[in-house]
This record gives C-alpha cells, structure tokens and sequence, in this order.
C-alpha cells in the first residue's frame, strides 16, 4: 500500500508541470527552462534602463556576433518598426524587429529584453516569431555544381547551366 502511495505522489509531482493548471498559473514545464528564464530576467535592463539593437538580436540568438548586429544595423538590414535603425537604438517590449541575415528575413515582435547571451529555449520566450517560413532545403541548393578538378566550364557546359537555373535569354545578343 505504501509502495502504491508513494507512486501516486510521483506521478503527481511529474504531472503537474504539464497541467494546464500549471500552465495557467504560468510555471515553466521544464525546471532547467525555469531557472535560465529568471537567471536571464535577472540579468536583464532594470527599470528605466533600455537595451540596443544589435544586442538584443545577439542575445536572443538571431544573429551569431554582436558585431554582425551591429554591421546588419549599419547597412540597413534592421529595422524596427519600420524604420532602419543604427546598432545603439533602444528596444522597449513591443517593438517590431525585421532583419535580413543569410538570404531570410526574420520578423519578431519583443516580449521580453535580454543583455546576455542566454539557450536556444530561453531566447524563444524573448519574442513572438512571425517570420515566413524558410525555403526548402532543395529550392536553396544550388544547380550545376561541377566536379572537382573538371575544369572550367565549355560553353555548350555553361548554356546547360544557364538553362538550369532559368537564366535563358540574359546572354549576349547575337550578332546576327
């Protein structure tokens, strides 16, 4: 009888994180989850004090350096709500963030400032994903790639090419 009372608490315990009472009363499901989302919350601006751009998007993991934010910031390819911003703009909960990085653009919406780089699972809760979805992996690779050592491309090799990659017609106009 004990035995089965002491396994009814267990499975009590390990139920309760994934109840939706849990849920509604806002307890992470994971404990480790838990912990690095208040040692971030810990770390993060106290009140009054503000975050920049090109932090913020390295902190949350959008970005792998924080001087490619800053670089992305500087050519235009951040913008907050709307406009291009410069690396030391101050981010407040709500912003919109859209950054063009590897050939994707990324649209996020701030639910939550971070100065330090935090995991993957935690940087998701710092903000809403509304990007589009990727490309498939096949539309992004590239056509025609050549043997090592072939050489250069022929150009009957190089019309293929063209023709693959549905580049017809962007040749030279013949001299006819």
């Amino acid at each position: 009888m004990a035995c089965e009372h002491h396994e009814g608490r267990d499975r009590e315990a390990t139920a309760v994180p994934d109840s939706p009472e849990a849920k509604a009363a806002g307890q992470a499901p994971d404990p480790k989850t838990a912990a690095a989302i208040a040692a971030a919350e810990a770390a993060g601006p106290q009140n009054g004090e503000s975050v920049r751009v090109d932090s913020w998007i390295w902190a949350v993991r959008l970005i792998k350096t924080r001087s490619l934010g800053a670089t992305a910031c500087r050519g235009g390819h951040v913008r907050v709500n709307g406009e291009r911003v410069k690396p030391a703009y101050s981010l407040r909960v709500g912003d919109e963030v859209r950054l063009r990085h590897e050939g994707r653009e990324r649209i996020v919406v701030v639910k939550r400032l971070i100065r330090k780089r935090v995991g993957a699972p935690v940087a998701a809760q710092c903000y809403i994903d509304n990007s589009p979805p990727p490309p498939p992996r096949e539309a992004a690779a590239p056509a025609g790639i050549r043997d090592r050592g072939a050489g250069r491309p022929t150009k009957r090799d190089r019309r293929e090419l063209e023709r693959l990659r549905g580049m017809e017609g962007t040749g030279r106009p013949d001299s006819h």
